[in-house]
């Protein structure tokens, strides 16, 4: 783990007399909006906080570990850590929070599953209790905005920033396209915005509109900036930018990259101002809970395989990994001919049906999920018993992404490969990025036998692929036009390090 911290970085203080914001915010190199922010006080309660004390988060101190209690966070924040079952820090987290309290600009490496997410909502949660607003908060404009590259991103993060919230009068929003442009306008109409989480294409729609006004934005994150770059996204992310205040001295940025790539940091001097820089090697992300193993097989001989697999197993839930749509729709329309409760995950199914999917496969109503790779990142269900690598993935990385499906909060998975004469290439360098020599075996004769499929075919509850005008979706993380790129055909864009008006470009 390499880390490069700002030894001027100062611990959060809050002084609730202080009279002069301004200064105070100064002080701790704090960005801020002079005349809409109060001074720091934790004197101001929620509605919905009880009578719960710091006391009752008991964690035992342990050398060479950081606890959430070691920060200084509001009561109603520690409360929902302690129901979420946080106790230690991860590296990310330990190394982010204390700058992202001082105020200071974040660069962040870290790959996911690393705990980001929690790190930078920590920081904002903290923010935002700590400096009320001095006049009524105006609707659609948000104080902290995070930007992810996907729907399924973007969801998760608001869901994690629903629990963290949960004693706390503050609003959390998501604008993903996929659903319903309306619903999520009444949403944003009906109070205020405190955190607002977007994929870039819809939050753009609604800066257009004018339902959303990004003028007084305090922090601004931006997850995964590595994806947002290889998906084209980032002439939106910067339309995005000119749309918020100053950098520096009106406005934190905080930005996350699995890779710090040349691009990535040239990105990174345009949008921030002396950021602290940290960086936290990956780990290797496959475990000893999770069985690996690679089934050598035909091509032809793939669909039988996995249906048997299946039967004979009586496996409950699954998630399959095709490469592309097409192969995951044609795959789970056969497993629902043949009987099997299948559903399709992938960037063609509208977003309110995605949501009814995951819903019918946590709760058992459907048994196989087929997923593309960008769609399966989003899938954070316990009980995935096993995960089958239809046809390996084109990318070593997105094999540990896969795996990672199963095997969660340390119970037992397996993860199942099927190579055929397309694919088996990619053997060896799935084994040099996981560390594990993978066992390569011919199935049984049993597997590999022709079966009668069931005379009537299994509903698939959400599952319908078409795609209406309403629903406008055409690719996994909703790109706008000037931006649209394919699942199959990333687009990779360069950047440079021009401005525009002054603002960042």
């Amino acid at each position: 783990m390499s880390i490069i911290l700002d030894a001027t970085t100062t611990a959060n203080e809050s002084t609730p007399n202080d009279a002069n914001p301004s200064a105070k915010a100064a002080e701790k190199g704090k960005p801020r909006k002079n005349d809409k922010r109060k001074a720091p006080s934790r004197a101001r309660k929620s509605k919905k906080e009880s009578s719960w004390s710091p006391a009752e988060f008991i964690v035992a101190q342990e050398e060479g570990k950081k606890r959430f209690l070691d920060f200084d966070l509001p009561d109603q924040l520690l409360h929902a850590i302690q129901d979420i079952g946080f106790e230690y820090c991860t590296p990310i987290q330990a190394e982010t929070i204390k700058p992202a309290l001082a105020g200071k600009d974040i660069i962040g490496k870290a790959q996911t599953g690393t705990g980001k997410t929690a790190a930078f909502l920590v920081g904002i949660v903290t923010d935002l209790i700590d400096y009320p607003l001095t006049e009524p908060q105006r609707q659609g404009e948000p104080r902290a905005l995070i930007i992810a590259p996907t729907r399924e991103l973007a969801l998760q993060i608001a869901d994690d920033a629903e629990l963290l919230t949960k004693y706390t009068d503050l609003r959390v929003i998501s604008l993903v396209g996929g659903m319903d442009y309306d619903k999520q306008r009444k949403q944003i109409k009906g109070g205020n915005t405190d955190i607002l989480v977007a994929t870039p294409g819809r939050l753009i729609d609604f800066v257009r509109s004018k339902d959303v006004d990004l003028y007084n934005v305090e922090v601004l994150v931006l997850d995964e900036a590595d994806r947002m770059l290889s998906m084209g996204f980032i002439p939106d992310v910067r339309t995005i930018i000119r749309n918020t205040p100053r950098k520096g001295s009106e406005r934190q940025t905080l930005l996350y990259s699995a890779t710090f790539t040349d691009d990535i940091m040239n990105l990174a001097r345009q949008w921030t101002v002396d950021p602290v820089q940290i960086e936290i090697e990956a780990e290797r992300q496959t475990t000893d809970n999770i069985s690996q193993k690679v089934f050598l097989v035909s091509s032809k001989e793939k669909y039988k395989l996995l249906r048997n697999y299946i039967r004979i197993n009586n496996i409950e839930r699954v998630i399959v990994f095709c490469n592309r749509r097409g192969e995951t729709r044609s795959l789970a329309e056969k497993l629902r001919r043949d009987g099997v409760k299948a559903a399709l995950m992938s960037g063609e199914i509208p977003q309110h049906k995605r949501v009814k999917t995951l819903e019918d496969f946590r709760s058992g109503k459907i048994t196989v999920l087929v997923a593309t790779d960008v769609a399966g990142r989003g899938i954070h269900i316990d009980g995935v018993t096993h995960v089958v690598n239809y046809q390996l993935p084109e990318d070593a990385d997105d094999y540990v992404h896969r795996i990672g499906r199963t095997g969660r909060a340390g119970a037992v998975g397996t993860s199942i490969c099927f190579a055929c004469e397309n694919d088996s290439f990619m053997i060896p360098e799935i084994e040099q990025e996981t560390g594990v020599k993978l066992e390569c075996i011919h199935p049984d004769e049993a597997l590999l036998v022709e079966f009668d499929p069931v005379k009537e075919p299994a509903e698939a509850p959400a599952a319908d692929t078409t795609v209406s005008d309403e629903d406008n979706v055409t690719a996994e993380a909703e790109p706008t036009s000037e931006t649209a790129v394919s699942e199959e055909e990333p687009v990779v864009t360069k950047v440079d390090e021009q401005t525009t008006h002054g603002k960042e470009a």
